[in-house]
């Protein structure tokens, strides 16, 4: 049995909640690989809206087991008002949420040192989501970093004080007050929440699924082009949001990988700081925010909104080694006459069809216009419903990329989805 890996290729909010959530009575197992709280993944649920930062988005479905993997950070007072919250609903979590041992705690002076970086940094910040991720990652590499396995042995507490000093001494770099007990109480009671989960060592249960025959989905969080190594760097992830991120946050073998699911919106949009070729920041730009609700499920903050970017699409495409497309949104392209689509980029004066190193002021998108369709798609459930226009940017799409667009997603209820 392999893996299949679903995961989003701009920026990040490209709908990844729903439609793993649509996806999920296919699987036994779906597995969040990487990525933290600064994730957030929206499931609307007979028009009631849920916001997952950390539990996969299959937590909804009975009997489907949820697993948080090692490559994720956990924010004990995040993922305990998560749990509570799905919890009132009526979910089982106890018997269907796995957490990894081998997963590292963010801790309360993580997200101190996230906010004073950031705010020292001025008209340079790279728009942190101030969630402490950055800073849990740094010491996830130095070495320095508490994991959830941790909290099972003797002397843990003196780990935690032990960290937390390291990181007074780094705060006082900074002028920036803050006040710690406001978060530590909160922290330990998530702490004893995550405990009660008891955590294991979840690269042999998956592993151990895969032999069984159990079919397992790869949840990844933010977007391919966010990746901290082949994102828009420094304007990044701290993870490997990339296909091959997910071996790394599970534990499975590069050969276990099956089906790589790449999620794009009909559009673009980005959160927070950094470069954006086909940025609209005029009342086209407005009017694609207004449409489609662009507004960040984990902050709150106004999206960056644009026409669909080929080039950049090509290179995640490249990357995961897609097989399969899905469009998100299509619908929110229902009220425009005209549609744009970045083909290329002039960079340095030149024509280029590749990302190149540097995507700053000096790189301009090359467009190609096409008829907009004008009509209310939201009800549509076969692809040959669609609007012929509809249909043509579809199929220029997977002319360019070389990939089928397998689903379409009309609107953010289950059952507004199209599979081909």
């Amino acid at each position: 049995m392999k893996v299949d890996v679903l995961l989003g290729l701009q920026w990040g909010d490209e709908g990844k909640g729903k439609i793993v959530d649509y996806l999920t009575p296919k699987y036994d197992i779906i597995a969040r690989f990487q990525g933290g709280p600064n994730a957030g993944h929206t499931l609307e649920i007979k028009e009631i809206q849920h916001i997952l930062h950390t539990i996969p988005s299959g937590i909804f479905h009975p009997g489907k087991i949820n697993l948080i993997g090692n490559g994720v950070v956990i924010d004990p007072i995040v993922l305990h008002r998560e749990i509570r919250s799905v919890e009132k609903l009526g979910v089982d979590m106890k018997s269907t949420l796995l957490i990894s041992k081998k997963a590292h705690l963010i801790l309360p002076t993580h997200r101190i040192l996230d906010a004073a970086s950031e705010a020292q940094k001025g008209d340079t910040k790279i728009g942190s989501t101030l969630k402490g991720i950055g800073p849990t990652y740094m010491d996830k590499t130095g070495r320095n970093g508490l994991r959830v396995g941790d909290i099972l042995l003797p002397g843990f507490r003196e780990k935690y004080h032990f960290l937390v000093k390291k990181h007074r001494e780094l705060l006082k770099l900074y002028d920036f007050s803050y006040k710690l007990k406001e978060y530590e109480e909160g922290w330990f009671e998530g702490i004893e929440a995550i405990r009660s989960f008891h955590p294991i060592d979840t690269e042999h249960y998956i592993n151990q699924a895969l032999k069984e025959n159990r079919s397992v989905l790869a949840e990844g969080a933010q977007g391919t082009l966010l990746d901290i190594d082949f994102g828009s760097y420094p304007y990044v992830t701290s993870s490997n949001t990339i296909c091959a991120g997910a071996c790394i946050g599970l534990g499975i073998a590069p050969n276990r990988i099956g089906e790589v699911m790449g999620i794009f919106k009909a559009y673009c949009t980005r959160v927070g700081s950094g470069p954006f070729p086909t940025e609209l920041d005029n009342s086209t730009g407005e009017m694609l925010r207004e449409a489609g609700h662009e507004f960040g499920s984990t902050t709150g903050r106004p999206r960056r909104c644009g026409w669909l970017d080929l080039v950049a699409l090509k290179y995640s495409i490249m990357l995961n080694g897609v097989t399969r497309l899905i469009m998100t949104k299509a619908d929110v392209l229902n009220r425009f006459d005209t549609i744009r689509v970045c083909t290329a980029y002039r960079h340095n004066g030149k024509e280029t069809f590749s990302l190149p190193f540097d995507l700053g002021d000096n790189v301009q998108p090359v467009y190609r216009d096409f008829k907009g369709w004008m009509t209310d798609t939201s009800g549509y459930t076969s692809f040959s419903e669609l609007p012929r226009e509809m249909s043509e940017y579809v199929r220029f799409i997977e002319e360019e990329t070389g990939v089928p667009v397998k689903m379409i997603s009309v609107g953010p209820e289950r059952d507004q989805t199209i599979y081909r």
